[in-house]
C-alpha cells in the first residue's frame, strides 16, 4: 500500500534534516505500511517514556548517544519525558546501589533534553498546565494513554517508547488503530455493584477487568470497556487510579456511564459483561494484604496529584514516620512520589512541609516502577496502587508487593496498624470467581512437525533483501521482552513460560508477538548492542515492540505469513528467511532429530 508524502515528509525520508529524522521517518513508514495505514497525520504533541536506566538500559543510552551524534536530530512538536529512575537530588536518601545508576540516569535525561525533549520526568503529562491535551497525539506512558483519550480529547495510539520519539521527531504518525474514524467503541460492558469510594477501590476495579480476558473476545485494540455502576461525578484522583490500572493489561481507552454515552448506545458492540461485585472487591483487598511487614511503603504511582499529596498530608497529621530503612522505631519507611511540577506547588501552600515534617520521603522527577530497589533490605512493598503493583513484582525489581489503601498505608507507617490485623482479615475467605488472573501461557506443542514446509509474509519497506539461515526458536506464548528476557543473554526469565530458560541470541525468533510495557524495544535494542539478539524476528501479528527496534538497527524482520509457522517449524529447526523484492519466506532446511 502506497501512501503518498508531503514535501516535507519527503524531505525528511531523503535525508534533508538530517540522518536520525531520516531514520525515524522510515520507522514511521515501517508502522503505517504494516499497520495498513494510507496517510500521515501531523501530531500535537508526544511523551516519551524510556527515561529510567531501570527499563531502557544500556540499549537506550547507545541508542541516544546515536542520536545526540547528530547535530540536526531534534523534535518537531511539543515533546515531554516521562518519570526518570531517581530524584537526583536526592539520591542518596533513595538508598540505590546499582552501579553508576545516578551517572546513567543524568546522561538519558541529558540525551533526550538535547534533541528539543521538554525534560518534566513525569509519567503525568496530564496535570501539567502548560501541555497540549487535545487532538492527535504520540504518547507512550500507558496510564496517560488511557487518561488523555478517556478524559481529556485527547487521541492516541498505544505507542512504543520508539515509535514515540520517531513521531516526535518528524511530527507525524500513522493514520490506523485508535486514530481511524468510528473505531473508538467499547468491547465489554462492566457492571459496578460494589460500593466506591477509596481511590485505591478504583485502581482494584481498573487492574480486575483486565485479568478477565477470554479468549473469545476480539479486542484487537485492547480492552476497552463501558462502566456503568460508579457514582455520578468522579473526582480527578479517581479517574487517574482507574485508567492507570486499566492501562497494566493494554487499555487504550473507557467509557463510563453518563460521561460517554449510556450502554444502549454501545450495546451492538459488546463482548463480554463483567460484574465486579461487593464480594469481588473484598477478596481482592483480603488477597493483596500484605502476609508480612512491609521493607518499604510507597505512595503515587502515578506521580501523586496535588490532591493526593493533600491526602497523605491530612493522614499524616499528627503521626510520625520515617524515611529511612533503619530507624528506632524498626517501621517500614514511607517515600512519596510526585512530579516536580506537584511538589512545587505542595511547597508553596505548604503540603510538602507536613509530609516531610512527619519524616516521610518526597521524591520529584521519579515514580516506584522505575526504581532499582536495594533488595538487601527492600524484601515486600506496599502500596496503594495496582500499576505498582503490577510492575513492582515483575522482572524489573521481582519484589512481592501488597496493597492497601492510602490510609492504610500511612497508619502502617506510623506503627498504628499492624499486619496481624491484616492478616485476620483475609482468614477463612474462599476465593471470589474471576479475581485470579488470566495467563496467557500455554503448553508447548508436543509433535514433532516432519517434511518440508515454506510459507509467505510481510516485511519492512525500510529492509531491503536479505537471506538469514539459522536455528528456529519457537514459543506459541507471546514473549514480555522487559522485565522477563535477560537484556545481556536474551534468555527467558519467566516461570511457566513454556521457553523459559531457553536463549533468544544468534536464532531465528519466531513468535506470535510481544506483550508488556511501551519501553521493551529497547531490551531488543540491548541485546543487539551486546551481539545476543535473535538473527532475525519472525511474527505472526505485527509487533509494535519487535518491529520498532527491528527497522532502527536492520533485524531481519517479516510477520503475517500465510500458513502457520508456529504449528510448523519445530524448536531447533535448521530455517531460512530470505526476502526478495517484498515478499519474505520462511524455509525450513533440516528438521531437527
Amino acid at each position: 500500500m502506497t501512501i503518498t508524502l508531503n514535501a516535507e515528509q519527503r524531505a525528511l525520508l531523503d535525508g534533508a534534516y538530517g540522518p536520525s529524522r531520516q531514520m525515524a521517518m522510515r520507522l514511521v513508514l515501517d508502522l503505517a505500511a504494516t499497520a495498513g495505514a494510507t496517510e500521515l497525520i501531523p501530531i500535537q504533541s508526544a511523551h516519551l517514556s524510556g527515561v529510567s536506566p531501570l527499563t531502557g538500559g544500556l540499549g537506550l543510552r547507545l541508542f541516544l548517544k546515536k542520536l545526540g551524534d547528530d547535530p540536526q536530530a531534534k523534535v518537531a512538536v511539543p515533546t515531554t519525558l516521562n518519570s526518570a529512575g531517581c530524584d537526583e537530588a536526592q539520591f542518596d536518601a533513595m538508598h540505590i546501589v546499582a552501579p553508576d545508576f545516578l551517572e546513567h540516569n543524568h546522561e538519558i535525561v541529558e540525551a533526550y533534553t538535547r534533541l528539543g525533549v521538554r525534560p518534566t520526568q513525569s509519567c503525568i503529562p496530564y496535570e501539567l498546565n502548560d501541555v497540549v491535551t487535545e487532538g492527535v497525539a504520540a504518547w507512550a506512558e500507558s496510564n496517560a494513554i488511557c487518561f488523555g483519550n478517556s478524559y481529556c480529547g485527547l487521541t492516541t495510539n498505544r505507542e512504543s517508547g520508539l515509535s514515540a520519539l520517531a513521531c516526535a521527531l518528524t511530527g507525524y504518525t500513522p493514520r490506523y488503530g485508535l486514530l481511524e474514524e468510528g473505531v473508538i467503541r467499547p468491547n465489554i460492558h462492566v457492571v459496578v455493584s460494589a460500593e466506591m469510594n477509596d481511590p485505591t477501590d478504583f485502581s482494584i476495579l481498573g487492574d480486575w477487568f483486565g485479568t478477565q480476558r477470554k479468549p473469545s473476545w476480539r479486542t484487537p485494540l485492547g480492552i476497552m470497556p463501558f462502566i456503568s455502576g460508579l457514582p455520578a461525578d468522579l473526582k480527578h484522583e479517581q479517574r487517574k487510579a482507574l485508567t492507570a490500572a486499566a492501562a497494566n493489561y493494554g487499555c487504550p481507552q473507557l467509557f463510563l456511564d453518563g460521561e460517554h454515552g449510556t450502554f444502549c448506545d454501545y450495546a451492538q458492540d459488546v463482548r463480554d459483561t463483567l460484574h465486579f461485585t461487593s464480594e469481588v472487591l473484598a477478596q481482592r483487598y483480603a488477597d493483596l494484604t500484605p502476609p508480612e511487614q512491609p521493607s518499604l511503603i510507597v505512595l503515587g504511582c502515578p506521580q501523586a496529584s496535588v490532591g493526593e499529596l493533600r491526602m497523605v498530608a491530612e493522614q499524616l497529621q499528627g503521626k510520625t514516620v520515617h524515611a529511612a530503612p533503619e530507624n528506632k522505631a524498626d517501621l517500614p519507611p514511607l517515600w512519596v512520589f510526585t512530579s516536580r511540577h506537584n511538589k512545587a506547588i505542595a511547597e508553596q501552600i505548604g503540603l510538602a512541609d507536613i509530609i516531610t515534617g512527619a519524616g516521610a520521603l518526597l521524591l520529584a522527577d521519579t515514580c516506584p516502577e522505575v526504581v532499582p530497589y536495594d533488595q538487601s533490605w527492600v524484601k515486600r512493598v506496599l502500596t496503594n496502587s495496582m500499576k505498582a503493583e503490577h510492575y513492582i513484582k515483575s522482572g524489573l525489581n521481582g519484589i512481592p508487593t501488597s496493597v492497601m489503601t492510602l490510609a492504610d498505608c500511612v497508619a502502617v507507617a506510623a506503627g498504628e496498624k499492624g499486619i496481624e490485623e491484616q492478616e485476620a482479615r483475609g482468614k477463612g475467605q474462599k476465593t471470589a470467581p474471576g479475581t485470579k488472573r488470566s495467563s496467557e501461557i500455554r503448553n508447548p506443542k508436543s509433535e514433532i512437525k516432519s517434511g518440508s514446509f515454506a510459507s509467505v509474509g510481510h516485511g519492512l519497506p525500510s529492509q531491503g533483501d536479505f537471506v538469514v539461515t539459522g536455528e528456529a526458536f519457537v514459543t506459541d506464548t507471546p514473549i514480555t521482552l522487559l522485565g522477563f528476557v535477560n537484556r545481556v543473554t536474551g534468555e527467558i526469565e519467566e516461570e511457566g513460560h513454556p521457553a523459559n530458560g531457553q536463549s533468544l541470541a544468534g536464532k531465528i525468533a519466531v513468535f506470535p508477538k510481544g506483550s508488556g510495557s511501551t519501553v521493551a524495544p529497547y531490551v531488543l535494542l540491548e541485546l543487539f548492542y551486546r551481539g545476543n539478539a535473535p538473527i532475525a524476528i519472525v511474527n505472526t501479528d505485527i509487533d509494535q515492540q519487535s518491529a520498532p527496534a527491528c527497522s532502527l538497527e536492520a533485524i531481519p524482520y517479516a510477520y503475517g505469513f500465510d500458513k502457520d509457522v508456529i504449528a510448523n517449524i519445530n524448536q531447533g529447526d535448521q530455517i531460512e528467511l530470505r526476502r526478495t523484492d517484498k515478499r519474505v519466506t520462511v524455509r525450513v532446511l533440516k528438521r531437527i532429530t
